[in-house]
């Protein structure tokens, strides 16, 4: 089960404020192709995909079969996408050993069971494929800039699964190695521009807080425009896991 519900009104605020533009995706261009190593003609799983960013982006960035997987139909409905999937983590509907690789971005805190998960990903992938965890982690929230003005919202963050959680979930599923790496992202072209985007019902840490807590984050991010130069720039951890 998601932490919050992913019906139309979420999906739209998700692909409203949520989908960056490549432009500023460079660097996770970057390492997710040193980590996948892709090849025209394998196949990549977008696993808990939503509206399908990512998914495009690889199909375009690398030549590869994009698999998406989504549980929400909300999502899903506007996920352009294909071929996309209804499907949980526990539960995949695909054939076992069929995929070269497994992206999983900002989705991990949304699964009850790491470890069934795992042992579906490692049914799933081919020998030697890797895992792809694009994720907060709480304690290295430092660069992300929410948490800089929503301070509240880190006693949400702490309730994800940590770093040593995740490893050891995989661990036991079949993946012993593991790498870490922050990443990354330009999220605004301002802070201005941040501050417009901002919609609590896409982030789900911020729809987990108070209203009045979002009221005072909201207050100190539209204080500080005009105080605050240059771009907004995020570092979001990469899990890789084999």
């Amino acid at each position: 089960m998601a932490l919050i519900p992913y019906d139309d009104t979420a999906a739209a605020a998700f692909a409203a404020g949520r989908e960056l533009g490549r432009d500023g995706l460079v660097r996770w261009r970057q390492a997710v192709q040193h980590h996948l190593r892709p090849r025209s003609g394998s196949t990549l799983l977008d696993l808990g995909a939503g509206t399908g960013i990512w998914a495009g982006a690889f199909a375009d960035w690398y030549d590869v079969r994009v698999l998406a997987v989504e549980p929400a139909p909300a999502m899903r409905s506007r996920c352009a996408h294909r071929p996309l999937l209804g499907g949980h983590a526990a539960a995949l509907p695909l054939a076992t050993s069929s995929v070269d690789g497994a992206w999983l971005s900002t989705m991990i805190h949304h699964v009850d069971d790491l470890e069934a998960m795992a042992r579906e990903l490692r049914r799933v992938l081919r020998p030697g494929a890797p895992v792809l965890i694009r994720s907060p982690f709480p304690g290295r929230h430092q660069r992300i800039a929410l948490f800089g003005w929503f301070p509240e919202a880190l006693r949400i963050l702490d309730t994800y699964p940590g770093l040593a959680t995740v490893r050891a979930a995989f661990a036991r599923a079949g993946f012993p190695v593991s790498t870490v790496e922050p990443v990354a992202q330009t999220v605004a072209g301002s802070l201005a521009e941040y501050a417009e985007r901002m919609d609590r019902r896409a982030h789900t840490p911020l729809q987990l807080i108070t209203e009045a807590e979002y009221a005072a984050g909201m207050a100190r991010l539209r204080a500080a425009v005009g105080t605050v130069d240059g771009p907004i720039v995020d570092c979001l951890d990469l899990l890789v896991l084999r």
